[in-house]
């Protein structure tokens, strides 16, 4: 695939050179796997459960795990029309050059991305199509929080890791080393495979009536799921590897595992069973190691519910202390209403303030208890009031229409609420700005509604339309919704079984790839998929018999029918069930108990006895009180005066001690850098360099950076620079030996020089650029260009713009150029190449773009850019001082 770079849309993602990335010797490897993510860069990157599974692999000297995103569309033709397999980031190796291929799946729509990964890596799309050699095509397997409900799925994989992945996947490699030893064949592997706990053969069931699964093997009738018993002793990276781009561009650091709430519609809050936090100790001491290897400048604690982790409180008060110092912004999602006291809004909102999100889910008190929601009105205003108080003005509020039970009265109370959370200021006060977000209901396996039905996608809309209309002409409200036909399809795949699976391989077929993006949804290709197959989407999202054999009855969550019922039937009462944590067991089958032992199986680790299976806290209490809003003495809210000046930060970030211009180079995959990239990449390295920044002031201080010209995406460069301020002097022989370790790969520091902190960063009035390209007669004429050029005395050139078309003479731009070899890098000592002078003084154009307008005889842009190399080699100053 790096050959393709210069064709691919955001080559960044596909080059390999993010910091972090494990690189190993090939020939020193016994076992290579491809992590792969069903998802495009951005959005796997963002995917902790990979960042686990890629340290603990790679901690394994013989084993080497890279990674591989689904490319996007224009990526994935690119791919196709060349003939070019999919490949690793780290190696550019063929997935099915590879041992083993492991996919993370974690929602349904992504299940036809798996098939495009296989198909454009060679791979067979079905198990059966494999060969029995595992030399001769690679293993291929799944694990992922979605994988409980995935029978549309099983046929494509040779295997399935249910449960956490911490201990299952390098007990299957293990196993696969052992294989590959011994010669086995994939059945003889699969077979053995059996008898690792968390492990799910697809092949050894079969469909039985209804689709439901039947066991082939006597010893092989339930597989579990399996977990990390206390987190405290679970491997966690942190050496991370730092993405170029990500949905969440910043450090992700686990402190709980599971949730208890029992929100009745939620699938992750009944599998992920039972709640495990991590110790402040264990969080502190990783929270240091992972700022100091990553350099992010925010920090996310992650859990399915921050809100509830019990020493919450604790925890901010040490790591706000430490955001303030640093610049570090903190990060706290998944919080349930009033999950968070007064001291830790206060505390955040002294920090860099962003939106909130909170999810009543329903609108109105009788149907947040028939879904547990476990929230009231009263709750929810309440915490509100306090956003209000502490300077918040904006709050988004998520909604799910189509619940069981609900009538249109629960409908309209979205509206009523949205009102009175808008109103929470009471007479006088602010009003807050309200987005609320609508998403269908669908159900999911191994929930109390996992019986319920979906309900149609033409009813979905009617109720859209309702809740728009109780909207329109609401100042300060806003509504959003999910697009109805991508939740219909979720509702047919979500409780599926195998039959699906020829569904999932037909639409994949008729083009539905990325079907969870609504760029280019379509449902059409799955209708005709499904009705090709003689299946009904109405019979997939219609309402299941209580007592019923289900596609995923023959798996083992932890999690008994006897307890799904139950909650079942007290949301038909409007019953709610407490928290077990901090309340009464209601023996839903996930813990160790004095009446029964957990469902889960207890796996020993070396050296010790199985853990039991319970919930984990650190206080028997949350550290946490209860909201109480300041109000005056006629009952009025009272709002803290919003600040004019924005906040301090600590005195010695802000003084310009020195100030240096750095020399870099940028060459290979790190051309492949936008500027907005490289800056990133640069503010990281930064601060894992110790360096001493200096911080803009205002509301979003920031590292006083500034750049030179922005260098087109996949040009070379020898003659790169970049202006630092320090707030304390070091030598510039310090700076770089601390800065050059850090960068990616192709770029070093060349040179380092103190300049005037008190003078304007200067630009450079002229540079110069080599280009080659593949063959001697494609340089002649590449010179022959330049020659005809250069004898014109005017070329004009329309480009268009945001502001529309412009059009400039761009002759005067070529000062002066030469036929051969270049003077220095990358054309040096090779075939003859052209080096040309720019002259930017009274226009400045991209250096590709006047390249490719003046090769324009050659051949189109599309032909000339893979093929052409172009290096800057030196740029000149006003005062005549030239690099290098």
């Amino acid at each position: 695939m790096r050959e393709l770079l210069p064709l691919l849309p955001k080559p960044s993602r596909y080059a390999g050179i993010e910091d972090g990335a494990c690189r190993k010797d090939p020939a020193r490897t016994r076992l290579r796997l491809a992590l792969a993510f069903p998802d495009t860069y951005e959005v796997g990157m963002s995917y902790l459960g990979q960042k686990i599974l890629y340290g603990i692999v790679n901690a394994h000297e013989g084993w080497w795990a890279e990674r591989v995103m689904a490319p996007d569309r224009e990526a994935g033709a690119v791919l196709r029309a060349h003939g070019a397999p999919l490949c690793t980031l780290e190696s550019d190796t063929p997935l099915a050059s590879l041992h083993c291929v492991s996919f993370s799946i974690t929602h349904e729509l992504c299940y036809t991305n798996v098939l495009y990964m296989l198909d454009l890596a060679g791979i067979p799309l079905r198990s059966a199509q494999r060969s029995q050699d595992l030399t001769a095509c690679p293993l291929v397997i799944a694990g992922g929080g979605a994988l409980l409900s995935a029978e549309p799925l099983t046929p494509f994989m040779d295997l399935m890791v249910l449960g956490d992945g911490e201990e299952s996947l390098p007990d299957v490699l293990r196993l696969l080393e052992r294989a590959l030893d011994q010669g086995w064949s994939r059945d003889q592997l699969l077979h053995e495979a059996r008898l690792i706990p968390g492990v799910y053969i697809p092949s050894f069931f079969s469909a039985g009536e209804g689709g439901a699964p039947v066991p082939l093997l006597p010893d092989y009738t339930r597989p579990a799921r399996r977990i990390v018993a206390d987190l405290n002793a679970a491997a966690y990276p942190t050496r991370q590897v730092a993405p170029v781009g990500a949905v969440h561009n910043r450090l992700s650091l686990e402190i709980a595992r599971g949730c208890t709430r029992g929100c009745r519609f939620c699938h992750a809050g009944m599998v992920y069973r039972p709640v495990r936090e991590r110790s402040l100790a264990n969080i502190t001491s990783l929270l240091d190691h992972c700022l100091r290897e990553t350099g992010f400048d925010e920090i996310s604690f992650l859990s399915l519910s921050t809100g509830d982790f019990s020493a919450l409180k604790t925890l901010c008060h040490g790591v706000l202390d430490r955001c303030a110092r640093e610049q570090i912004s903190l990060s706290l999602p998944s919080l349930r209403v009033g999950s968070i006291d007064d001291e830790i809004i206060e505390r955040m909102a002294d920090l860099r303030r962003t939106g909130c999100t909170l999810a009543p889910e329903a609108g109105s008190q009788r149907l947040r208890d028939v879904i547990n929601k476990g929230v009231s009105e009263e709750d929810l205003l309440l915490h509100v009031q306090k956003l209000l108080e502490h300077g918040w003005r904006q709050v988004k509020l998520y909604f799910m229409i189509g619940l069981p039970t609900e009538t249109d009265e629960d409908l309209a109370a979205i509206a009523d609420l949205c009102r009175k959370v808008r109103d929470a200021a009471g007479r006088g006060g602010p009003r807050l700005q309200v987005t609320a977000a609508l998403s269908p209901f669908v159900p999911k396996p191994f929930t109390p509604f996992q019986w319920e039905a979906q309900i149609s996608r033409d009813e979905i809309s009617r109720r859209v339309r309702l809740v728009r209309e109780l909207f329109k002409g609401q100042k300060c409200l806003k509504l959003r919704w999910h697009e109805p036909a991508m939740s219909h399809l979720e509702g047919i795949l979500s409780r599926a079984d195998r039959r699906m699976a020829d569904v999932v391989e037909k639409a994949y077929r008729k083009g539905a790839v990325f079907c969870s993006w609504m760029e280019g949804f379509d449902l059409a290709p799955w209708l005709e998929a499904l009705d090709e197959c003689g299946i009904s989407a109405e019979a997939c999202t219609g309402a299941r018999e209580p007592g019923a054999v289900l596609p995923w009855s023959h798996l083992e969550a932890g999690i008994s029918e006897a307890f799904l019922l139950r909650e079942r039937e007290r949301a038909m009462a409007g019953k709610i069930t407490q928290d077990c944590r901090y309340g009464v067991c209601r023996q839903c089958g996930a813990c160790d108990t004095r009446v029964a032992p957990s469902l889960l199986p207890h796996v020993a680790t070396a050296g010790a006895d199985a853990p039991s299976h319970r919930n984990r806290l650190i206080f028997a209490q949350r550290d946490q009180k209860a909201h109480k809003p300041h109000r005056d003495e006629t009952g009025r809210l009272i709002c803290r005066a919003q600040p004019s000046q924005p906040p301090r930060i600590a005195g010695e970030l802000t003084r310009k001690a020195a100030q240096y211009r750095i020399w870099h180079s940028k060459m290979n995959g790190s051309s492949c850098l936008s500027q907005l990239e490289l800056q990133a990449v640069l503010e990281r390295a930064l601060r894992r360099a110790v360096l001493p920044l200096a911080f803009s002031q205002g509301f979003h201080p920031l590292p006083l950076l500034s750049f030179g010209r922005a260098l087109p995406v996949g040009v070379e460069s020898g003659a790169e620079w970049f202006a630092l301020t320090l707030h304390e002097y070091l030598a510039p022989e310090e700076v770089a030996a601390r800065l050059t370790p850090l960068l990616p790969p192709g770029m070093s520091v060349l040179r380092v020089d103190l300049v005037d902190k008190n003078r304007r960063t200067e630009q450079a009035v002229t540079e110069t650029f080599s280009l080659r390209l593949p063959t001697e007669e494609e340089n002649a004429a590449a010179a022959r260009c330049f020659a005809d050029f250069a004898a014109l005395s005017t070329f004009s050139l329309t480009r268009q713009t945001k502001k529309g078309p412009r059009s400039a003479d761009i002759r005067p731009l070529l000062l002066r150029w030469e036929a051969g070899p270049a003077q220095s890098g990358i054309c040096a000592g090779t075939d003859p190449a052209v080096t040309f002078t720019a002259d930017w003084r009274n226009l400045y154009l991209s250096p590709l773009l006047f390249c490719l307008t003046v090769l324009a005889p050659l051949g189109s842009e599309t032909h000339l850019r893979p093929r052409l190399r172009l290096l800057k080699t030196a740029q000149t100053f006003a005062d005549s001082q030239t690099y290098p």
